[in-house]
């Protein structure tokens, strides 16, 4: 058992750190502020190598896997977490057709992503269906060679800027989530409409918004997989993405209690520094103690997609938990901070704004917790992984 980084992570891990201390931090309390889309972010993010990481060598990409995700996730949202979501948004959309698509498909939509910057966006959540992705009722009716779509999909992360969508459809209404299909849309294609931009509690600068399917045609070659394989290829792409989305609780908790120990350092309350009290202290301390955890979870998690086996059980175990952890954390951190805490001029108040989406999005806390009880009832995942 090796917990230790390659030269290569830590290099990685460097050049993401070095990024988030200098480009991100500067302008998150610009962007909080005014929600301004921070698309010249992206842009240096794409250009020194920080997206689309996934992308196989075959396709002119670097080939990265999980746990090298995670270890960039855990400092970009260290620096901010609605930029980083921008950022690493793309590796969600490219998930599931990185897992399903043709070869046709990848050479045609994904390896331009490499030669020049272009965003795309998840487009699976729909207003009356979130954790019941077997619920959504857009559909895709097959005509010749086309698939005519049309329905509405909701809170979808980088919209206004995506290039093209993974969409999931309905092709067969009566066999459930067997008859749910995937295709690639380009966002120019006539009969897409993209709403406006939402106002959100936390991640301001987030652009997500619904996105509505009008007669919308399609060619049969942008299926990703087979028809009826789209919640299937979904939720297998959860299994990559839920230790990055994780590692953002990590990275946002880290940030939180390094203001709260810098705070307690050095402001002073009956003639001592208020770290020196119990009371602060220990809350502290439980802070470090659920950041390197959740750390350890996250890439545990990673490492086993990596590997080859599998961590649904894992990557729902480390999502619950460190969303969790990072909710309690930004909030105390608040509360060392006392007034100055509630105060938007200090930065713990919007690190407890941004930190609750972690609760909901890529799967809410309850429905992380009703995967992980449904392996235990199997009489799964207690044991720890069978490696």
């Amino acid at each position: 058992m090796d917990f230790a980084l390659s030269d290569d992570q830590k290099a990685l891990r460097g050049l993401a750190r070095d990024f988030a201390k200098n480009e991100i931090r500067p302008k998150a309390e610009h962007h909080d502020k005014t929600g301004e889309y921070p698309l010249q972010i992206l842009k240096k993010a794409w250009e020194i190598g920080l997206m689309n990481i996934h992308i196989p060598e075959k396709y002119n990409g670097a080939g990265m896997h999980e746990l090298d995700d995670v270890i960039i996730g855990e400092e970009l949202f260290w620096g901010c977490s609605a930029m980083a979501t921008a950022i690493l948004a793309n590796n969600l959309a490219l998930a599931p057709v990185l897992i399903g698509a043709s070869d046709e498909v990848l050479k045609k939509w994904v390896q331009p992503m490499t030669e020049q910057f272009q965003l795309c966006a998840y487009a699976v959540t729909e207003p009356g269906a979130g954790s019941d992705v077997a619920g959504i009722r857009t559909t895709a009716r097959k005509v010749g060679d086309e698939y005519i779509i049309n329905g509405s999909k909701m809170w979808i992360t980088n919209a206004g800027y995506a290039d093209w969508f993974f969409v999931l459809t309905k092709t067969d209404a009566a066999a459930g989530h067997k008859g749910i299909t995937g295709f690639i849309v380009s966002s120019k294609t006539p009969g897409v409409v993209v709403g406006k931009k939402e106002l959100n509690m936390g991640q301001r600068c987030s652009d997500t918004r619904g996105i509505t399917f009008e007669e919308v045609k399609v060619h049969k070659s942008q299926m990703i997989g087979k028809e009826g394989d789209g919640f299937k290829i979904a939720m297998g792409a959860f299994d990559h993405t839920r230790p990055g989305v994780a590692i953002g609780a990590v990275g946002v908790a880290r940030a939180a209690m390094e203001h709260a120990l810098e705070y307690a350092k050095t402001r002073t309350a009956f003639g001592k520094p208020i770290i020196e009290n119990q009371a602060i202290s220990f809350m502290i301390a439980e802070m470090a103690r659920d950041i390197e955890a959740g750390r350890l979870l996250c890439h545990q998690a990673a490492w086993l997609i990596d590997n080859g086996f599998r961590n649904t059980y894992q990557a729902s175990i480390a999502k619950a938990f460190c969303a969790d952890a990072c909710m309690r954390i930004t909030t105390d951190a608040v509360q060392v901070l006392g007034g100055y805490g509630f105060n938007s001029e200090y930065p713990v108040e919007k690190l407890m704004r941004d930190a609750k989406i972690f609760q909901i999005y890529e799967g809410t806390s309850q429905i992380q917790r009703l995967i992980i009880s449904r392996y235990l009832t199997e009489g799964k995942g207690i044991e720890g992984p069978n490696l």
